[in-house]
């Protein structure tokens, strides 16, 4: 199966240029992606661009990551409603670096034929002069080309208008397909499909300025299937850094995707071959409770993302939390991350002189914490046997809570009934 084929079976192609398929069956090229480097983390918006990079190399070919060091200092107007805020060097710079650092999970980078190169348009724009520029390729494209995409048009009719900086981005963008066409051999661009008008001006900028043939493929952009954005949640974006998303709320991303979302995404965001996923997916309609897709999908994308490490502390938060797993794991984690195994939960913070006697465990729950709004609350739920610490049922009203008690020297976990957790975090 060819590149092309592999991203229309697996339900990723949108548009694709006359001739672009031959010339990927006919010879090995190299082709691109450009990323923005406005953040320091990618985030699993960018993954469909990710997982195409990583499909072009499998079928021969040399993936191009281009990080936008000088078009990150202007910002791409794309269906942006707004212009964006400028970044400085040092900022772009740091942002690069960690880009890189992520890109290279996915993808095998170095010297040879098909391996991975990045490069950054800073390196080829840093020296370009404003006449030099307007003079050797603005003339390449009319305004009139300029004037008609839709990209364009939409934010002249907006509110906020375009401003000329964010006007001359698609020249950029252009010029950047031109030089790699030129310099690296990069015959193809790919993108979402919001970038087709841009990359279609690249290959019409080859075409009139060397009279030369490049070509232009473009992925689906992803949508759930109630229509909301993909990658959003009430928290914000899902990134790829476990500092910015652990690989617990990254594992639940996937793990609570609709049954249609699941299916859908497990071609998308896997590797799994068209056969696996026939399989996986036979056998979630045989017991959809068990959510055998979702599980299948957000074991796959975790350990490629994070490690197969992360991956099972994922499993094992899970397990606890929804489980009654075991607490062990916790050890393990930074205070971070416990936080962050619990977030949505109530926390409380305790200093450790206080347990140095002991404190009474009504104290502790009703007044040391909230986990009771009093104590003849706490005193009727332990003894009606509804109360745990660290997992242990606790009935003896006049219990002393020390020191000894704690998880890894620092955690105790209070759980109310079956479902309702507690972290409470002893300081020095």
């Amino acid at each position: 199966m060819n590149f092309v084929e592999e991203l229309r079976w697996r339900g990723m192609l949108q548009d694709i240029m006359p001739g672009t398929e031959d010339l990927l069956n006919k010879e090995k090229v190299a082709g691109y992606i450009g990323f923005d480097p406005t953040g320091d983390s990618l985030h699993v918006g960018h993954l469909t661009q990710i997982m195409t990079l990583i499909h072009f190399q499998s079928a021969g070919h040399k993936p191009v990551a281009l990080v936008g060091g000088a078009t990150g200092m202007i910002g791409d107007p794309s269906f942006k409603s707004a212009e964006r805020n400028l970044l400085d060097e040092a900022t772009l710079q740091h942002n690069l670096n960690s880009l890189k650092t992520q890109l290279a999970k996915f993808m095998t980078f170095g010297e040879g034929e098909t391996d991975a190169k990045m490069v950054n348009n800073y390196d080829w724009f840093k020296d370009f002069g404003f006449l030099e520029f307007i003079r050797d390729v603005g003339k390449l494209i009319t305004v009139n080309y300029m004037m008609s995409k839709d990209s364009v048009k939409k934010r002249l009719d907006g509110e906020s208008g375009l401003s000329f900086t964010e006007f001359t981005y698609q020249l950029i963008q252009g010029y950047d397909f031109y030089y790699l066409w030129k310099h690296h051999n990069c015959k193809i661009q790919m993108g979402g499909s919001d970038q087709w008008g841009n990359i279609v001006t690249g290959s019409e900028m080859i075409r009139r300025q060397d009279q030369g043939t490049a070509y232009a493929l473009t992925t689906q952009l992803i949508k759930k299937s109630d229509g909301q954005k993909f990658g959003k949640t009430e928290s914000g974006a899902v990134w790829l850094d476990a500092k910015k998303t652990s690989p617990y709320k990254f594992y639940q991303f996937w793990l609570n995707a609709t049954d249609d979302d699941a299916k859908s995404w497990i071609k998308i965001f896997t590797l799994k071959t068209k056969e696996e996923i026939d399989a996986i997916i036979a056998e979630h309609e045989q017991a959809p409770h068990l959510r055998v897709v979702q599980k299948a999908l957000a074991q796959d994308i975790t350990i490629r993302t994070h490690s197969e490490e992360a991956y099972q502390t994922a499993i094992k938060t899970s397990d606890f939390l929804f489980n009654n797993g075991s607490l062990d794991f916790l050890s393990s984690l930074s205070e971070t991350e416990v936080r962050e195994v619990f977030e949505g939960l109530p926390q409380y913070d305790l200093n450790r002189q206080d347990l140095e006697n002991g404190i009474n465990i009504l104290d502790l729950l009703a007044v040391n914490t909230q986990v009771f709004p009093s104590k003849g609350e706490a005193r009727k739920m332990l003894q009606g046997g509804g109360v745990s610490i660290n997992r242990e049922k606790m009935i003896d009203i006049e219990l002393s809570v020390s020191s000894a008690q704690l998880i890894d020297n620092k955690y105790l976990i209070a759980q109310r009934g079956k479902k309702n957790y507690y972290l409470i975090v002893v300081n020095d």
